[in-house]
């Protein structure tokens, strides 16, 4: 089987996925089985700078370059053989954010982030102007934003784009984003595959007044669908991941997409009646449509799959974080005491202590909010822990409180698709670094959704393996076939998950926490307000 795989990379048949997500830049290259051989990654965390979310577009290309390294190196320790081209190559990223550009490509301001709160007002006034919910990290709410303070680089726009389209872009020449990734930036019409003529000539309409040298219609890039090329790494594109000048140019590159998008793929959540539920830094919650959504609800986003089928999402912006600073002084004291232990060691010894607990938590309550909610209406984070003076703290109802609020945002916005619009869900799927210790998240999740959550020994892969299939979909793929089908024959076809079905003691126990959360947020806003 190695020699197998060291072939496959050494002709140039392995298939490339990268995601550059919120605290991790991560590689993934898979074989002719669809299985990553290869996985690497790069850590970097996001600044906030004059009250802005953000990251430098150098450390984007620094942490390329890093991975694209380690995997050269992996390839050649695993393998034996030198990385020198793969067959296809596809780039995904955090979704939302803005990047403008003016006509000489420069960079007008800083990336702000999906996780900035700061569009409050244009979020709010573009959902009422469409009749469809526009969320405030969506990039066409940070461009108006931008026109309502008419900040001074606006009239020099000449592009916008994300993170992954601006990073296709240089490896290719080619603006574009796939239909996934294009509907976080601006609602998409499911029917054209395209973005909404409707609604860009209402927001044209709504600037009439301005003189800009620009249309909306004309920044935005153009928007592909999975399984069409989106163009070919060039020489540029191939030394700006590999200065060393060992990759080639050529490889052909699917459409770039979102981490929403990648995590449909990764879960094979691309039909009807599927859903996935994403769980990291951030977390979100998807569920594929079979029809459109009876009411407008601000705290459901409507995106697409890779292939533009309506898909409903309800977003969080923290998630893991609470828990992670949590078990990082965890390991401080264990090293203090002079028995440090690995950190993956320690996520195991904490999460599954947290399943020797009482279902309730024993009173106790944690808030995760690292940054502002919009499903709950705050604009800032204080992370909390709270209890009363009789509950039962132990170590494993204080780690169970971690994880039943790291979803607790989501069951709120999973409670309005379920009960307000009787969305009907076949199966729900897990995937990101929430579920890599064995049944402990997939078990809580699954108790606050009330559905079974399954969980596939590729869940901790993600994104960017998602990313590869997605590339692998566009070369390998014949004539016509749908990426439904092609995940569900060729990738999906083995027996590697395992499915746990909510529990009655799990369920109870968490209705019982989500009532003293839900009338504990007050505390929330006071800590916001007290702690300025």
């Amino acid at each position: 089987m190695k020699d197998e795989i060291a072939k496959q990379i050494e002709d140039g048949l392995a298939v490339l996925g990268i995601e550059l997500g919120s605290t991790r830049i991560k590689a993934v290259l898979i074989g002719e089985d669809h299985m990553p051989v290869v996985s690497v990654s790069h850590d970097w965390e996001n600044r906030l700078e004059d009250g802005v979310w953000t990251y430098s577009l150098e450390e984007v290309w620094e942490g390329l370059r890093d991975c694209y390294r380690k995997l050269l190196f992996g390839a050649q320790e695993q393998y034996g053989v030198a990385l020198s081209r793969v067959g296809a190559l596809g780039i995904s990223a955090m979704m939302h954010g803005y990047l403008p550009f003016d006509s000489a490509t420069n960079q007008l301001v800083p990336f702000r982030t999906w996780r900035n709160t700061i569009t409050e007002r244009s979020a709010a006034e573009l959902t009422e102007l469409f009749g469809f919910n526009i969320p405030q990290r969506w990039s066409i709410a940070h461009l108006d934003r931008a026109m309502l303070n008419e900040e001074e680089h606006v009239e020099d726009i000449a592009s916008l784009t994300t993170l992954a389209g601006y990073v296709h872009r240089h490896l290719t020449d080619h603006d574009v984003l796939g239909i996934g990734e294009a509907s976080g930036m601006f609602p998409v019409d499911s029917v054209n595959n395209n973005y909404d003529r409707e609604k860009l000539d209402k927001f044209d309409v709504r600037w009439k007044g301005r003189d800009y040298s620009w249309k909306l219609r004309n920044i935005l890039p153009k928007v592909l669908v999975a399984g069409q090329t989106a163009g070919f790494l060039t020489e540029k594109g191939a030394r700006l991941l590999d200065p060393t000048g060992t990759l080639q140019p050529g490889a052909p590159m699917c459409p770039p997409e979102g981490d929403v998008g990648t995590g449909m793929v990764a879960t094979n959540s691309v039909a009807p009646r599927t859903g996935n539920v994403s769980a990291g830094t951030s977390s979100f919650l998807m569920v594929v449509l079979e029809r459109a959504l009876e009411k407008l609800h601000v705290e459901v986003d409507i995106v697409t799959t890779p292939v533009g089928v309506p898909a409903a999402m309800v977003h969080s912006n923290t998630c893991t974080s609470e828990a992670d600073a949590w078990v990082h002084m965890f390991g401080e004291v264990a090293s203090t005491l002079g028995c440090a232990v690995e950190r993956s060691v320690l996520y195991e010894l904490l999460y599954k202590k947290a399943m020797d607990s009482d279902s309730d938590c024993g009173g106790l309550l944690a808030f995760n909010y690292f940054s502002g909610e919009p499903i709950i209406g705050i604009e800032e984070g204080r992370p909390l822990f709270v209890r009363k003076p009789e509950s039962r703290m132990t170590l494993g109802n204080f780690m169970r409180a971690q994880l039943y609020s790291a979803v607790a945002t989501l069951k709120l916005g999973f409670n309005i698709l379920m009960c307000e619009e009787s969305v009907e869900l076949d199966r729900l799927t897990g995937h990101g670094g929430l579920f890599k210790t064995e049944g402990v998240a997939q078990q809580v999740m699954a108790d606050a959704v009330g559905v079974p959550v399954t969980v596939r020994e590729t869940a901790g892969e993600g994104g960017p393996w998602g990313m590869a299939l997605l590339a692998a979909y566009m070369a390998r793929s014949k004539g016509g076939e749908s990426l439904q089908h092609y995940l569900s024959e060729k990738v999906f076809n083995r027996a590697d998950a395992s499915t746990l079905a909510p529990s009655e003691e799990g369920a109870k126990g968490f209705d019982t926490f989500m009532k003293g959360y839900k009338a504990g947020l007050i505390i929330e806003r006071a800590a916001i307000d007290a702690m300025k």
